[in-house]
């Protein structure tokens, strides 16, 4: 039986400037946005980065580094911001609706904007920072944005390998962000000047554990955040960090909707993978065409697109029999279906009318722009910064803000969503406590808030079930306890 696709956002950011140390320049973002309300500490004890879906005792992939001495904070939002490595990254809470990620996401790029100007007013004789929300620095490093979504524990894991990978390599040409130039091996080796993935370069492996090194298309990283006997949490980093809202849209409501249709009908409702997948996934994220093809394991050739057709036509199967409860509801879910249909459409026929939401072609569209007008070889570096220019955080200088890509969600959306969890996940009860409460509590994870009394004894409240410790269940209780004390009190912790 399926489960309820509760969705979690990560997105790692590029910065530059400050100190010229990206590991002290996140600090200070963290830090000084921490301090503008409760700094509280992150929980670091139910972190198992090498747990692995596989048995692991069969492979020798290396569990990803937790740098637990590093800046990391829990939001009212519910969501966390913290030091990855060399990078500022936001994890939105968890949320019910594809059109709910998307709005989270927003908010966690007005968090770096907010956390911006907090290290100008506090460290005014550095450099100004900047922030880039894109997954390459073009010298050859790529940083993530991941994906989260709630799976039944029933469900094998090789089923998610073999139903998820068409749908992983093929996606991209809907949800890539576009870039100048190849940074590895195998990209340099093609002749393409301009890519529609930002991250499909650097894929090098079908399945694996790693996040940095031998970037695997399915991740096996087995941290279920919750109930592990029920649950796992399918953690997916493929994708490139959009500023198109729609695309987000997609990227997160074509793969809810395909996870849902897993649970449902099993594996043989979903196309053959590619034959090479690793492979196939390089040439749809170099081919701004979208007239490559790969050969399937069933020995049929197709496009990206193609394969895109069968899935969606998997989706509407999966919605017309079973509706939309798991993805959000009805609404949410014919909404999805739409979208997709249309832009698939659009990407085959209207590609003018496709830019309107698909990032890497108005990005595409900009850059032969600029180039016809100047007569600009490919190789000319102003067409990089261009490219990267796209993607700078700040309102005035952001390029894709220009190009009037279609909205889902207002200024005053997302900036409610910077300060308020969403209601209906158990993102509402840690956001609500922390801001009630904040004094009171020495650490939070996503599954327990620990509360520090200052009686020498730390108090844990498991939250481990994903739907529980909504606005439902919990406002009526935490509106009505003056105390942490109170609170406890009533939970019986």
């Amino acid at each position: 039986m399926g489960v309820a696709k509760v969705i979690g956002l990560e997105t790692e950011y590029g910065v530059s400037g400050g100190t010229g140390d990206p590991i002290m320049s996140s600090s200070q973002l963290v830090t000084a946005y921490g301090h503008l309300g409760s700094y509280i500490n992150w929980n670091f004890d139910d972190e198992h980065p090498g747990a692995d879906a596989r048995d692991a005792r069969r492979f020798t992939s290396v569990a990803p580094l937790i740098e637990t001495h590093i800046a990391n904070t829990v939001l009212t939002n519910g969501a966390r911001f913290y030091v990855d490595h060399a990078h500022p990254e936001y994890s939105g809470p968890e949320v019910r609706r594809a059109s709910d990620a998307v709005l989270f996401d927003l908010a966690g790029d007005e968090v770096l904007r907010r956390a911006v100007t907090s290290v100008a007013n506090g460290f005014g004789s550095q450099e100004p920072l900047i922030i880039h929300k894109n997954n390459s620095d073009g010298k050859g490093n790529s940083y993530g944005s991941h994906e989260n979504y709630l799976v039944s524990r029933d469900v094998p894991f090789d089923d998610l390998i073999s139903a998820m990978v068409p749908h992983f390599v093929s996606r991209s040409i809907f949800v890539g962000t576009g870039k100048v130039g190849a940074e590895t091996e195998s990209g340099q080796r093609r002749e393409e000047w301009f890519h529609v993935s930002q991250r499909a370069e650097f894929f090098e492996e079908v399945v694996g554990l790693e996040t940095t090194l031998k970037r695997p298309i399915i991740n096996t990283r087995d941290e279920p955040h919750s109930d592990g006997d029920s649950y796992r949490r399918f953690h997916v980093i493929t994708g490139d960090a959009q500023l198109s809202q729609v695309g987000i849209f997609l990227k997160v409501g074509t793969t809810a909707i395909l996870l849902a249709a897993l649970e449902e009908f099993g594996p043989r409702a979903f196309p053959a993978s590619p034959d090479n997948p690793v492979a196939a996934m390089r040439t749809v994220g170099l081919d701004s065409t979208l007239a490559s093809n790969f050969r399937l394991t069933d020995d049929r050739i197709m496009t990206a697109l193609d394969l895109q057709r069968e899935l969606l036509g998997v989706g509407k199967r999966y919605i017309d029999s079973c509706g939309g409860d798991l993805v959000g509801g009805d609404e949410e879910a014919h909404l999805i279906i739409a979208e997709w249909t249309a832009v698939l459409d659009d990407l085959a026929s209207d590609r003018a009318a496709a830019a309107t939401r698909v990032e890497w072609l108005a990005k595409l569209q900009l850059l032969e722009a600029y180039r016809d007008r100047h007569d600009l070889p490919a190789t000319d570096p102003r067409l990089a910064a261009i490219s990267l220019q796209w993607h700078d955080l700040r309102p005035d200088r952001c390029l894709q803000n220009r190009v009037g890509m279609r909205e889902l969600w207002s200024r005053a959306d997302i900036d409610t969503a910077v300060v308020q969890a969403p209601r209906d996940t158990r993102a509402f009860f840690r956001g609500e406590v922390i801001r009630k409460f904040g004094d009171s509590i020495a650490a939070a994870n996503w599954d327990s808030v620990v509360f520090d009394l200052h009686d020498g004894v730390l108090r844990r409240v498991p939250m481990m079930e994903p739907l529980r410790g909504t606005s439902d269940l919990t406002s009526n209780l935490i509106d009505r306890c003056a105390t942490p004390e109170d609170l406890l009190r009533e939970l019986g912790v």
